[in-house]
């Protein structure tokens, strides 16, 4: 692992290979890191808290006690992570954090706004400055405050459009199909939600803007 010569590792903490903790972090006791993440400048990891392997912290994020973040997410910078619904200052609350889980895949954009005690579907994504407040479904795409579903995301972050008579929606990018089941719930046909991406798909090769039409 990398540490920047600012950053400050307490005591008691467990960082997989390959993470790259960078200037001003703090990884507070009791946190699990995996492999391969990246924690930008001022990010702060809490007691506790899970993380997944390949996680990307951008800068200014505080990952607060009761998180537990699956492998593969994407925190956008200053979005905000809670632990409690009503803080006040008066009241302390430090036994009755709520939990938060983000699984794996999923996208929160820059400024946005977790409220505890939910979680996040896999390969869901947040738009920038949204505020969520209730659980989000698999590949759900969130806007606006408070959040609302705005159709669906593929794996590969791209908006789902018209999908054919047979109700089968593909990526512009990836080719992947997916189809929406019976539970309003939407699912990937083509690669197992366990698999990790094939290799001639796992770097990008157009930016979003190349699929806008």
């Amino acid at each position: 692992m990398f540490k920047h010569e600012s950053a400050y590792i307490d005591e008691n903490v467990t960082i997989g290979d390959g993470t790259k903790i960078w200037h001003f972090a703090h990884i507070c006791s009791g946190a699990t890191i995996g492999k391969n993440c990246v924690f930008g400048q001022n990010t702060m990891v809490a007691n506790d808290v899970v993380i997944g392997s390949n996680v990307k912290v951008q800068n200014n994020v505080a990952i607060y006690t009761g998180t537990t973040i699956e492998d593969d997410v994407f925190l956008g910078p200053s979005c905000v992570l809670t632990n409690v619904t009503n803080p006040r200052s008066q009241v302390k609350r430090h036994s009755l954090y709520e939990e938060t889980l983000i699984r794996r895949g999923t996208t929160v954009g820059a400024n946005a706004t977790i409220v505890c005690g939910i979680s996040l579907g896999r390969y869901s994504f947040i738009a920038a400055g949204a505020v969520v407040a209730k659980d989000v479904s698999d590949y759900a795409f969130m806007m606006g405050v408070p959040a609302r579903q705005h159709g669906w995301m593929s794996r590969h972050g791209h908006i789902l459009k018209n999908p054919g008579t047979d109700g089968i929606y593909t990526c512009p990018e990836s080719g992947f199909k997916y189809q929406e089941n019976k539970k309003g719930k939407l699912h990937c046909i083509d690669l197992d939600e366990e698999a990790p991406l094939p290799a001639d798909l796992s770097k990008g090769k157009k930016s979003y803007g190349d699929f806008k039409s």
